[in-house]
């Protein structure tokens, strides 16, 4: 499986069960954390700063046509009415405008350049030998477990989403390993309207680049026939999701094949070796758990490895919008 068609998965995975972002005459503060293993881990370490080492607070407010996303040091204000997208540089004091006819051109350039770029892959691959056929496993559970998170009364639901090699269990044949840790209030209208927000963004900088992604969905299911049962699964999983979430620790693993496992075992820092979980196993490149340290009901410990965990949680959510919370600070030059 290429670097590209991985993305495709991971992408399309991370939008089926990440925090749904805020809406229309509502304030919202949250954190986001993210936290990277192995040698890539401690270089974000030392050159993050703060972000990296407690992650990002930010305060998201929506009136009307508005909503701004503010944290520390910088902003974004969409004015749907406007048309128009300012970024806030408060150390400065200063911000930038984009129009969305602006926008609408460089998502063209950015397409036209992601297709060039999936079209040089697919023909490496077709110049290289077979790959195997890959199938996708959703699962969602009720662990039974509450508690208060943020002053919300939560209940714990968590999903989880194998890739790895047709006809094999994950430990036999190695693969990637998506792990969504949810504790779900109950439905929030307030933080719902945020939903109703983006779409109205979204449909106003619409172009021919949304169809081309719609084409480029049905190719992604054409390359992996598992893929759209595995997208009608997580619908029904959904229903287990149902709620708001204000709590989720999103984790994305790597699992060794035996062969690479043994490997990587003789050897300090084991380098990346073939298949799904060898490629992307090597950019942390942290020991592989060991199976007292597994956690849940079968996990493979032996030749697993952490690659990333983001932590997001909702922190206070407000009804109290002013006009000063989704507005340009007075006295900000326009650069």
């Amino acid at each position: 499986m290429t670097r590209a068609r991985v993305a495709v998965v991971l992408a399309v995975a991370v939008a089926l069960v990440s925090v749904v972002t805020i809406g229309a005459d509502v304030k919202t503060q949250e954190k986001t954390q993210t936290k990277f293993e192995g040698t890539l881990g401690r270089v974000m370490g030392l050159f993050g700063g703060k972000a990296a080492k407690e992650g990002i607070t930010s305060t998201v407010a929506v009136k009307g046509d508005r909503m701004m996303r503010v944290t520390d040091t910088s902003g974004e204000l969409i004015d749907l009415a406007g048309e128009r997208v300012y970024a806030i540089d408060f150390k400065n004091k200063s911000y930038k405008v984009r129009t969305f006819a602006e926008i609408r051109k460089e998502m063209e350039e950015q397409m036209r350049k992601a297709k060039e770029e999936m079209a040089k892959s697919e023909g490496r691959k077709e110049s290289g030998s077979d790959q195997p056929q890959m199938e996708i496993e959703v699962s969602a559970k009720e662990t039974g477990q509450r508690r208060t998170v943020s002053g919300f009364d939560c209940r714990q639901v968590i999903m989880t989403i194998l890739v790895h090699e047709k006809g094999k269990k994950i430990e036999e044949s190695g693969g990637l390993i998506m792990t969504a840790d949810a504790w779900l209030a109950p439905k929030n209208p307030a933080l719902q309207e945020v939903q109703d927000f983006t779409l109205r963004y979204l449909k106003a900088i619409q172009t021919a680049t949304m169809a081309d992604a719609a084409q480029g969905m049905a190719q992604a299911l054409a390359m992996y026939p598992g893929l759209g049962d595995a997208l009608q699964r997580m619908q029904v999983e959904k229903g287990t999701m149902d709620g708001t979430p204000i709590l989720t620790t999103v984790t994305i693993e790597s699992q060794q094949n035996p062969q690479q496992a043994a490997q990587a075992s003789d050897q300090e820092q084991p380098k990346p070796s073939g298949g799904i979980g060898g490629l992307l196993g090597g950019l942390g490149r942290p020991k592989p758990k060991k199976t007292d340290e597994s956690a849940g009901a079968g996990s493979a410990a032996k030749g697993r490895t952490t690659l990333m965990t983001t932590v997001n949680e909702v922190l206070s959510v407000a009804t109290d919008v002013s006009e000063a919370d989704v507005s340009v600070p007075a006295g900000f030059k326009q650069k």
